[in-house]
């Protein structure tokens, strides 16, 4: 941990003054763009701070890059979780839209939405419906809830096309009396050719029963190729901690993942008793000269 944490905490404007979460990191040369999501003026929105590599605790805050939708839309309440890809000549940013339905919740969080730019700072959004749903799984026929929050990777096809490979979560919750009931959450995947149309959807990582800290819910995997096998960082919730956990996985293929005995893959639990001692979440990895720096 960074003795200087949390090195983006919030009160840097007027869209920031409730939180700083969800980072998603992209290095350009030697600057680092941090994308999360920023809380003020009534509801949370996408917004972008820049840093240098050598000092990720000197922050310009360059504030949101759109609005919320309009009222009764999919992101009329929330616009939160970004990950940034550049697929074809256009850098595109998916967010996880949150609605104003009353009493549904994990399913208000009902689409993610795309915004599109040139040069990473100004951005459009792509139309105002979302691009990926929370269905196409036979085993929740009904359900509507849907979280960002992963990466996107690139498989290359015999043809020469790029199939894209995003990681979300698939917020299967509904309201409750137990963690497990209103908090189940499974990692999934869909894939694209064009980053507009997806397809292939699956169930990639489940919560475990036999794991305290994860057995109520896996999101947000981030996955990463090293020489022999894929890697990942992900936030659980289970009945240990009440809340979110930092935890680890490994796979040959990038869809089946090892998580090993219970208590040998949590990586970051909650601690102290300061600002991340009721949960650690949404981590997100890169590498840095042959190291790897987490932002979470």
């Amino acid at each position: 941990r960074d003795p200087r944490n949390p090195v983006l905490p919030p009160g840097g404007g007027s869209f920031d003054t409730g939180c700083c979460m969800n980072p998603f990191a992209l290095r350009v040369d030697d600057t680092y763009y941090l994308y999360y999501a920023g809380d003020g003026n009534g509801g949370r929105r996408i917004c972008l701070a820049t840093a240098p590599v050598s000092d990720v605790s000197i922050w310009t805050r360059l504030g949101p890059l759109f609005g919320r939708g309009a009222k009764g839309s999919f992101d009329a309440s929330w616009c939160v979780l970004p990950c940034v890809h550049k697929i074809g000549d256009k850098w595109h940013l998916y967010y996880t839209g949150r609605s104003n339905d009353k009493g549904a919740g994990l399913q208000t969080f009902r689409g993610i939405g795309l915004a599109v730019s040139d040069d990473m700072k100004t951005w459009t959004r792509h139309g105002t419906e979302p691009v990926l749903l929370g269905d196409g799984f036979p085993e929740w026929p009904a359900n509507k809830g849907i979280a960002g929050g992963g990466r996107i990777i690139e498989i290359p096809q015999p043809d020469g096309k790029i199939l894209y490979r995003m990681y979300y979560t698939l917020a299967t919750g509904v309201p409750g009396k137990t963690l497990k009931v209103n908090q189940a959450k499974q990692s999934v995947v869909a894939h694209s050719f064009d980053g507009l149309t997806w397809f292939d959807k699956r169930v990639v990582l489940r919560p475990r029963a036999e794991a305290a800290y994860e057995n109520a819910a896996t999101i947000a995997l981030n996955v990463w190729k090293t020489p022999t096998r894929w890697r990942a960082i992900y936030a659980a919730i289970g009945t240990r901690f009440g809340a979110y956990s930092i935890c680890e996985a490994a796979s040959v293929d990038g869809l089946t993942w090892e998580r090993g005995k219970p208590g040998e893959n949590l990586a970051l639990p909650p601690t102290g008793k300061g600002w991340e001692s009721a949960m650690t979440e949404y981590p997100n990895v890169i590498e840095e000269n042959g190291k790897l720096r987490l932002f979470y």
